[in-house]
């Protein structure tokens, strides 16, 4: 085993390693503790547990512990994990489910159908409150176990995205007996199949993930395939942060960190003492969504006029420094059947000026922001703080600067992530970025059909434009229920063409999973499922 970066950095300061603070140069090396220390930006979970709420941060987490039916190959190919292969009925009104056997729970209970049938009545009961995974399985009216090892899910109408809804860490299996603890209990400790279990969390600071001895139930793409996980502990910290992140990769402090800032990638991308990892989350782009629930946004014009005043192409450019490109699609590049359409986007003064005059939007303050019926034109924009990071929020300014040149007032709130939410939840935002992750196109349809306005269980909607289209629903309903790619791609191509002349979605880039470790460190990487982190095939030099 070869020195750990951080004991070379300690040789080399010295005495002033012990005056800077640099609390990881005394005792042995993380190299020889076999530990990972992990540094996220991305916010706390509030329950460990992803069936329970269903947002990224406990998929980041959750993917150390938790395993799915299901996972994605590089290729954006489904294949096994938990399961070892799908048939879907003539009628297409069910699916017949193979499962591994001799798996078992971190608690030592067995992985079975009995296990799958608790977890999907689980995600489906609404007293769990999901978001992500109760629309996942909207479709499932029952599982029934055929035998021990085989499940078959009984639909209310054809769901072509099933397999790839139960290829998330949201629809992960848990055991049943964890599960029937309650919800603190299972929030604060759930047992899964994965290379690691939860020990201890520390909140607002970390969370410790050891190695599960038991292992034996790694997808079909990693490269240990013979059980349990080299390293044996996972470090978790949560340093919102980026700079204070950066920092403590560079000095030695943590191995790996999330949300690296563009212009630290890009110096990153050039160092020998560094390896970056970066993924494109599937699911929706990073975008601006318009709500067409309240004024001004009711307007189509006014929402034309507000795409027609900014010109995103050169702020990304400048801000992002290469690491990502402007998108004009709303699906991401890591899901299939995405439409691009930069005409639609093109800056246009002159356009949106004359569409404001024509909405009536003719007067003028002493700011310059138009007036209507004494009433100003602004534009509330919340942005979360654990969500965008200081880059995204630098462009949404450079916005709300291009804006105010056509008489748009954009006041940029900036709020922690449950403020965020109360805020998406209560429809109190007339422009806000909220991404969305799935590993299907069916994406379109949680995130755009009229139901998605209504509220889940968790109180959370997926539909924050508050546009509704029956058209709309009925060609995402027919794509809905096709397995075959060269039907229901061109449907999902087709809802997507709608969606954009609704002038509802301005696209700004893929929602980009950027993360940067030290050289030393070697197998790690992002499993395409969702873009996670995994430690499984893992190991230092």
């Amino acid at each position: 085993m070869k020195i750990h970066a951080l004991q070379r950095l300690c040789a080399s300061l010295g005495i002033a390693a012990l005056a800077f603070g640099l609390s990881g140069c005394a005792g042995n090396s993380t190299a020889e503790k076999n530990t990972v220390t992990f540094a996220t930006g991305d916010a706390e979970p509030t329950c460990l547990d992803p069936h329970v709420g269903g947002n990224f941060p406990q998929a980041l987490a959750g993917n150390q512990f938790l395993e799915s039916l299901f996972s994605k190959n590089s290729d954006g190919e489904i294949i096994p994990w938990l399961a070892t292969s799908a048939k879907v009925a003539s009628d297409k009104l069910s699916w017949t489910v193979s499962l591994r056997e001799g798996v078992k729970f971190q608690d030592g209970t067995d992985f079975n159908a009995d296990a799958v049938v608790a977890n999907v009545n689980h995600m489906k009961d609404p007293n769990t409150k999901s978001s992500t995974a109760i629309l996942a399985m909207s479709k499932v009216k029952q599982v029934v176990p055929l035998d021990a090892h085989t499940v078959r899910f009984d639909l209310s109408e054809p769901d072509g995205a099933l397999i790839e809804s139960l290829a998330q860490t949201w629809t992960a299996m848990e055991s049943p007996a964890g599960i029937k603890r309650g919800e603190e209990a299972n929030c604060a400790h759930p047992y899964g199949t994965g290379p690691f279990q939860v020990e201890n969390w520390e909140q607002k600071k970390q969370i410790t993930f050891t190695r599960y001895e038991g292992y034996k139930s790694a997808p079909a793409d990693a490269k240990n395939q013979e059980g349990a996980a080299k390293i044996e502990k996972i470090v978790w910290q949560f340093i919102p942060e980026s700079s204070t992140r950066l920092a403590a990769l560079k000095s030695g402090q943590v191995d790996v960190i999330d949300s690296v800032q563009p212009d630290a990638l890009a110096q990153l991308e050039k160092d020998s003492n560094y390896g970056t990892a970066v993924f494109a989350r599937p699911g929706t782009t990073a975008r601006i969504e318009l709500n067409t629930r309240r004024a001004p946004f009711n307007d189509d014009s006014v929402r034309q006029a507000f795409i027609k005043g900014m010109d995103i192409d050169p702020a990304i450019k400048s801000l992002y420094h290469g690491t990502l490109e402007r998108s004009y699609s709303i699906l991401s590049d890591s899901v299939k059947f995405g439409v691009q359409d930069p005409d639609m986007f093109t800056p246009d003064t002159d356009a949106a000026n004359k569409l404001l005059d024509k909405a009536g939007w003719t007067d003028r303050d002493t700011d310059g922001v138009r007036m209507k019926d004494g009433k100003r034109l602004t534009v509330s924009f919340p942005l979360s703080t654990n969500q965008s990071i200081p880059a995204e929020q630098s462009l949404v300014q450079q916005i709300a600067d291009q804006e105010k040149k056509v008489g748009f007032d954009v006041k940029i709130e900036l709020l922690d992530l449950s403020s965020w939410y109360a805020a998406s939840g209560d429809w109190t935002f007339d422009a806000i970025i909220a991404p969305y992750s799935k590993t299907s196109p069916d994406v379109l349809r949680t995130v755009y059909s009229s139901s998605a306005i209504e509220p889940a269980p968790s109180g959370y909607h997926a539909n924050n434009t508050g546009w509704s289209s029956p058209e709309l629903d009925a060609v995402l309903d027919q794509a809905s229920q096709e397995d075959s790619d060269s039907v229901r791609g061109p449907l999902y191509e087709k809802a997507q063409r709608m969606i954009l002349d609704s002038h509802t979605v301005i696209p700004l880039y893929g929602q980009m999973v950027q993360t940067a470790y030290t050289k030393d460190l070697a197998g790690y990487r992002l499993q395409p499922q969702l873009g996670v982190p995994t430690f499984l095939d893992a190991s230092w030099k």
